[in-house]
């Protein structure tokens, strides 16, 4: 997997997520499509990590460096959080049921703790956002901040006043 496309899927996850968040800025439809469409794209982050998933929860008892087992536990509890808006968010639809024929009253209780699960996704996601800063920002350079830096380089001219 290059990190080219490893960056697309995260920033497609990460952007897909934020939407999802503000179902009043989609509307109900939308933002269940758009969750179920989410849904699919955390299976395949997933997929395209699981050689470190499983490497990381085999030697989770082990000694390894002190990120190493943050970054696994704070990525498991996203899993859950994510895992259980998606299901809540299944046994709430108003949209997605519809179209598969499955009516369902949605119970406060499901109401609730869909609620609660985006809430904690959103605070885990920041924490998987910090505890992998530094990958970010080496994957984001080559391909957004290199490029925007080489038709900026006339800043770098002497030039300019003050410059040397």
């Amino acid at each position: 997997m290059s990190t080219r496309t490893n960056l697309w899927v995260d920033v497609a996850i990460f952007i897909g997520f934020l939407v999802a968040l503000e179902p009043n800025l989609t509307g109900i439809t939308i933002h269940e499509w758009l969750s179920v469409a989410l849904a699919l794209m955390l299976v395949l982050h997933a997929a395209l990590h699981w050689d470190w998933v499983v490497k990381i929860a085999i030697q989770f008892l082990r000694k390894l460096f002190h990120t190493s087992r943050l970054n696994f536990i704070v990525d498991v509890l996203l899993f859950a959080a994510f895992g259980l808006a998606m299901l809540s968010g299944i046994l709430i639809s108003r949209s997605v049921l519809g179209v598969l024929g499955i009516q369902l009253t949605a119970s406060p209780t499901w109401r609730f703790l869909h609620s609660w699960s985006a809430d904690a996704s959103l605070i885990l996601t920041g924490l998987h956002f910090a505890l992998h800063w530094k990958w970010i920002v080496n994957a984001v350079t080559p391909y957004l901040v290199a490029p925007l830096c080489a038709k900026c380089s006339f800043l770098a001219t002497s030039d300019l006043p003050g410059r040397q």
